[in-house]
C-alpha cells in the first residue's frame, strides 16, 4: 500500500474513534453520569474483575504511566473505594482491591454502561445489530485484545431484580438436579422478602456474580444479632462452576462478617449439597446439629454449620 492509501486509511480510523468517543460520551466529566472520570472509571473497571491485583500489574493492563496511576489510586483510596494490604506472594508490592463501596460504584457504572449501549443497539433492527457486532469482533481481531489476565467473572452488590433471579434460580436448579418440589422456592421467596425489607447495608450485604454480563451466583450476609451474622443464598449456576466462583462468594462473606465485627457466622444447609459443605469446611466451618427434614419433597438431612470468627 503506498503512502496516500495509508493516510487515506489513518484519517477513516481517526474518524471513526472521534464519533465513537463523543457516542458513547467518554469525553464528559463523569463517565455516564457519574462522579467518575474515564480514567477513574477504567481503573475501577478493571479492579472489578480482579479478586486483587497489584499497581505494576494494572499499569501494564491499562497501559498507563505508572506516576499517573498511582495519583488515582491514592483518590480511590481517599474516597474509600479501594483497599490496599501486603500481597501473599510479593512482599514488595501491594494487593488492591475494591471495598465494599467500590463495588457499589462498579455497579453503578457497569449498570448506566449497560442501558446506554442498550439504548444505542435498540435503535438497530437485529439484522443490523448483528451487523454490528460482528464488524467490532473484526476490529478486536484485527488489533488484538490481548492476553487476558482478569478473573473470568466479577462480584457486585445487589440491585433490582437480582433477588428474583436467586429465588427463581434456587427453585428451578434444585428441581432439576435433587427432584426437589416448590418447597424451596417457597422458602428461599421468605429469605429474600426479608432481607429486602430488613436490609442493613451497615451490617448487611449481598453478592452478585457475573460472567460475560450474565448473573451466575450469589450469597448474603445477614444480621442475626449483633454478634452473629447468617450466610444465606449461596448458588453457583452450573454453567460458572469451576471458576472458584463458590469459594470467592464463602471468603467475601467471612471477611465482611471479620470487619464489622461479628464474632460467629451461621448456616444451615441440607446433607445432599456436598460441594457446598465442603465450600463451608475449607473456610473453617463445623457442623453443629444436624435433623431430619422434609420441606423440600424427598427425605433430608438438615445441617446447622458455624464459624466462630
Amino acid at each position: 500500500m503506498g503512502d496516500s492509501g495509508l493516510s487515506r486509511n489513518v484519517e477513516a480510523v481517526r474518524g471513526f474513534t472521534r464519533f465513537y468517543t463523543r457516542r458513547i460520551g467518554v469525553l464528559a466529566d463523569g463517565l455516564f453520569g457519574t462522579p467518575f472520570p474515564l480514567a477513574e472509571a477504567r481503573v475501577i473497571y478493571e479492579l472489578a474483575h480482579h479478586e486483587t491485583t497489584t499497581a505494576t500489574v494494572l499499569a501494564r493492563e491499562l497501559e498507563l504511566d505508572p506516576g499517573y496511576l498511582s495519583r488515582l489510586l491514592k483518590g480511590l483510596e481517599a474516597r474509600g473505594l479501594i483497599g490496599r494490604r501486603p500481597s501473599e506472594t510479593d512482599g514488595r508490592q501491594l494487593a488492591i482491591g475494591l471495598t465494599a463501596a467500590g463495588r457499589q460504584a462498579f455497579a453503578t457504572i457497569n449498570s448506566r454502561s449497560r442501558q446506554q449501549v442498550a439504548d444505542m443497539l435498540d435503535r438497530l433492527s437485529a439484522t443490523d445489530q448483528t451487523r454490528l457486532v460482528r464488524a467490532m469482533g473484526e476490529v478486536e481481531a484485527l488489533l488484538g485484545a490481548g492476553q487476558d489476565l482478569r478473573v473470568p467473572y466479577i462480584l457486585r452488590p445487589h440491585q433490582i431484580g437480582d433477588l428474583g433471579w436467586i429465588i427463581q434460580r434456587h427453585a428451578t436448579l434444585y428441581a432439576e438436579e435433587y427432584g426437589w418440589c416448590e418447597g424451596i422456592e417457597a422458602m428461599v421467596a421468605e429469605v429474600a422478602a426479608e432481607f429486602l425489607r430488613n436490609f442493613d447495608p451497615a451490617r448487611e450485604y449481598c453478592w452478585i456474580s457475573e460472567r460475560e454480563g450474565e448473573t451466575v451466583g450469589s450469597v448474603a450476609i445477614v444480621r442475626k444479632s449483633d454478634e452473629v451474622a447468617k450466610l444465606r443464598l449461596l448458588i453457583v449456576d452450573p454453567k460458572a462452576r469451576g471458576l472458584g466462583i463458590g469459594r470467592r462468594l464463602v471468603d467475601e462473606c467471612v471477611r465482611f462478617a471479620r470487619q464489622k465485627g461479628y464474632a460467629r457466622i451461621t448456616l444451615w444447609t441440607v446433607d445432599v449439597l456436598t460441594a457446598a459443605r465442603h465450600l463451608y469446611e475449607m473456610a473453617g466451618f463445623r457442623l453443629e446439629r444436624e435433623e431430619p427434614h422434609h420441606g423440600f419433597g424427598p427425605a433430608l438431612v438438615g445441617q446447622d454449620w458455624v464459624l466462630d470468627l
